[in-house]
């Protein structure tokens, strides 16, 4: 079957892929609610084989007090497999969807992580189901789903980097920049700096004391400097917190910085600096904390020729497929970091990640599936 005819199959589900959205989308799941993402992963495992049938073989990977790991593969007919990442887990806590519900209003489907990424959790379920309905050759598909991207990943880090190992390619159903896969995403750096000074009053012995404020304050404008224009590296100081009272010269303040980076050489650059920041008092003590929460995803050979391979598929349905690339990071990162070939962005056209405009354009659900298909499709040739 031509992939026009896909794309028209796709259409024709929609009012069904709709429904499996409000089912996902009214399953709370936020990061930082163990229950709540046990319960909604057991929920989505049952209407994965509602859609799908048992898996040929799954596992669930405990996440201690994070969100668990559910790794499920359909084989296929066809040799290799394919990595499908999703999240399960939103920023929105529990309670939002009482007062924001998922509602459907002309074409626009909105409700607590119907863009980042339950639509992509649909899209993904439903690429296989119609991949197999028409019975096209294609790779075994690997199915990830992680309760804590939202968080930085830390308990399924490890997964997703050895269950890309031994794939084809790796899509990733993160959300699409304004129709756009994202095929370069830069890396994230979460630090803290604190300072400890030496606490006195302020009044009556104020020489005694050596401000971790006004520590702070001095090394606050080298940390920002570290940022590179030329180089792509963006560095904010988003928190800032210190200090007991007025009239107390204080013995603790600190901040939080963001760090953002194209380039993997930056890493060691920016560790550098913040390592060696220093007060003027030498009395104030500085201790940096955090690290890097995940490596650029830069597009390399691999991932630059399996794009390349989506734009093809595209075209051939009748649209242009474009990349870009973002300041945001996403599980693709990891994968991307080991040299392996990942398409990110295949998810929901739309926009307001993380802020109550979240929503959905469902219009294009079926093309952004009908890609999902082709791309299969055409790996089933890759494993031979």
């Amino acid at each position: 079957m031509a992939l026009p005819d896909i794309t028209a199959l796709a259409r024709r589900v929609l009012p069904e892929m709709t429904d499996d959205l409000r089912t996902v989308v009214e399953l709370e799941t936020p990061s930082d609610d163990k229950a709540l993402l046990d319960a909604g992963l057991a929920a989505i495992r049952s209407w994965l084989v509602e859609r799908l049938g048992e898996p040929d073989e799954a596992r669930r990977y405990d996440g201690g007090e994070h969100g668990d790991v559910l790794a499920v593969t359909y084989r296929g007919t066809a040799p290799g497999t394919v990595l499908l990442l999703c999240h399960y887990d939103t920023v929105w806590p529990a309670g939002t969807l009482a007062e924001w519900p998922f509602e459907v209003v002309d074409g626009r489907a909105t409700g607590p992580g119907v863009f980042d990424m339950k639509t992509g959790l649909v899209q993904a379920v439903w690429a296989l189901r119609l991949l197999r309905e028409l019975g096209l050759p294609h790779p075994s598909v690997r199915l990830l789903l992680n309760g804590d991207e939202e968080i930085g990943s830390p308990a399924s880090r490890p997964h997703i980097e050895r269950l890309s190992e031994d794939v084809l390619a790796t899509f990733v159903f993160e959300a699409a920049q304004d129709g756009a896969l994202k095929t370069a995403r830069k890396g994230v750096g979460l630090f803290e700096v604190t300072a400890h000074g030496v606490e006195s009053h302020a009044g009556l012995d104020p020489y005694a004391g050596a401000s971790a404020i006004h520590a702070l304050a001095e090394v606050v404008p080298a940390v920002v400097a570290l940022g590179s224009r030329e180089h792509g590296t963006t560095v904010n100081v988003g928190l800032i917190s210190g200090g007991t009272g007025r009239n107390v010269v204080a013995a603790r303040a600190w901040c939080g910085i963001d760090v953002r980076i194209a380039e993997p050489a930056e890493m060691a650059r920016l560790d550098a600096g913040l390592s060696a920041l220093a007060p003027s008092d030498p009395r104030v003590r500085l201790t940096v904390s955090g690290g890097w929460n995940r490596p650029p995803m830069v597009a390399h050979e691999a991932s630059v020729a399996l794009f390349e391979r989506a734009r093809t598929i595209a075209a051939a349905q009748g649209w242009e497929l474009r990349g870009t690339a973002v300041g945001g990071a996403s599980d693709g990162n990891f994968v991307s970091a080991l040299g392996r070939p990942v398409l990110d962005g295949l998810g929901a056209v739309g926009s307001g990640a993380h802020a109550r405009h979240e929503h959905t354009l469902l219009d294009h659900l079926p093309a952004r599936t009908a890609l999902t298909v082709g791309l299969l499709h055409a790996l089933a040739s890759d494993g031979q």
